[in-house]
């Protein structure tokens, strides 16, 4: 049973009721208050103190305030007068006193729940100012990198237009200085056929005879001896007979003879751009100087001349890793690895390289156990390569870690 405070002490003013309860050495952190319009309470056990309002007062206005020992209420009176005491005619009743007790608190408790939905509704109106502006910031950045790109894209673009275009001016001087070689190549054979009929028909009238091959032959100019060189390829696998793998070796030697055949294009481009190993040497300058767009348009010009050429979806696939392309770099990738097959010795270097890049794109995709696959599957082409086993560990790591938490 609490112990009634009876020894506080109050005064009131024509607009205004002060009110002063002490705490009895108790700690303030341990006071509970409760304040309504007509209620007032101050708790802490085993003191009590609760008081009946006469009148209604404004507590929203009003202030508690806890230190010195005690607690000091300043009650703004709705209604301008003097009570000339403090306690409402229901103290003492009980049932009456109990019924506004109920009433304070449920009024405390929608007050309390207001006040929390109105705290929940700015934090909601704040997120959503947030997240408007975070939109705002990620729309702009979205449209600078759109515009940067555009401008490299227009830059590789032109770039490779003037190429284009200094290939066709090369080319065509190419072409007239072959055509002026071939014409005084032409003239020279000539004048020479013409001095050998001059020389025959003096020695005619010298009375010489000749051969029956030379009369037959006269004024036709005698075809010159050729030589013709004959090179045979030397084998390049130099894997023992009884471990042979030629069936496959076969194979890859017959993969890449047709994927260097070039498809059927377009009559008006030059020898160059019918070249996919020249377009590929091409992509890899403009690559090492990192010009990125522009290699991937020169990788694929040459894809679609030679569109089973391993080396060019590997290298394209790299020009996208740069460029934080990691989904077309992973299906440059797995097509390069399509073409390099059947696995032998001589395709292990650009195998291992395709699993690198297409695990690297998989990891920046978040998909680390389809990246490790890859790490490892490029380890076992080439397991001595401590670098490569030093990044496995890592997104093995990763893996772990995301499991654990």
């Amino acid at each position: 049973m609490p112990l009634a405070v009876n020894d506080f002490t109050w005064e009131e003013t024509e607009k205004e009721v002060f009110i002063t309860v002490p705490l009895k050495g108790v700690k303030s952190n341990k006071v509970d208050i409760l304040s309504t319009e007509e209620y007032l309470k101050v708790s802490y056990p085993p003191y009590l103190f609760e008081c009946f309002l006469r009148a209604p007062v404004d507590d929203v206005a009003g202030t508690a305030q806890v230190g010195n020992g005690a607690v000091f209420f300043r009650l703004p009176k709705k209604e301008p007068g003097f009570w000339s005491k403090l306690h409402s005619d229901i103290h003492g009743d009980k049932e009456a006193m109990k019924q506004k007790r109920e009433e304070a608190i449920k009024t405390s408790q929608e007050r309390e729940q207001k006040k929390e939905q109105e705290k929940t509704e700015k934090k909601r109106a704040d997120s959503k100012y947030a997240l408007q502006e975070t939109m705002k910031f990620e729309e702009a950045e979205r449209k600078r990198i759109e515009d940067e790109k555009e401008f490299e894209r227009k830059k590789a673009t032109e770039e490779l237009e003037k190429w284009k275009e200094e290939q066709r001016r090369l080319a065509e001087e190419e072409k007239k200085k072959l055509l002026e070689e071939k014409l005084a190549a032409e003239a020279a054979r000539e004048q020479k056929r013409m001095e050998e009929m001059e020389q025959r028909k003096k020695t005619k009238k010298r009375g010489k005879k000749n051969d029956i091959f030379e009369e037959a032959a006269e004024g036709v100019p005698k075809r010159e001896v050729g030589k013709i060189e004959i090179k045979f390829t030397p084998r390049v696998f130099p894997t023992p007979v009884r471990e042979s793998q030629t069936p496959q070796e076969e194979e890859w030697l017959r993969k890449q003879v047709e994927a260097r055949r070039v498809q059927d294009v377009d009559e008006e481009l030059t020898e160059e751009e019918r070249n996919p190993m020249f377009l590929r040497d091409k992509g890899n300058s403009f690559f090492q100087s990192g010009n990125y767009l522009a290699a991937v348009n020169a990788f694929s010009h040459a894809i679609r001349l030679a569109p089973k050429m391993h080396s060019l979806y590997s290298n394209r696939a790299a020009c996208h890793l740069k460029l934080k392309n990691f989904i077309k770099c992973v299906e440059d990738c797995s097509r390069a690895l399509a073409l390099l097959d059947p696995p032998v010795p001589q395709n292990a270097d650009s195998r291992c390289k395709a699993y690198v890049r297409r695990g690297t794109a998989y990891c920046e995709l978040e998909l680390y156990v389809e990246g490790l696959k890859d790490y490892e599957d490029a380890l076992k082409i080439d397991p001595n390569n401590e670098a490569l086993r030093a990044d496995a560990d890592r997104i093995r790591q990763v893996i772990q870690g995301s499991s654990e938490s």
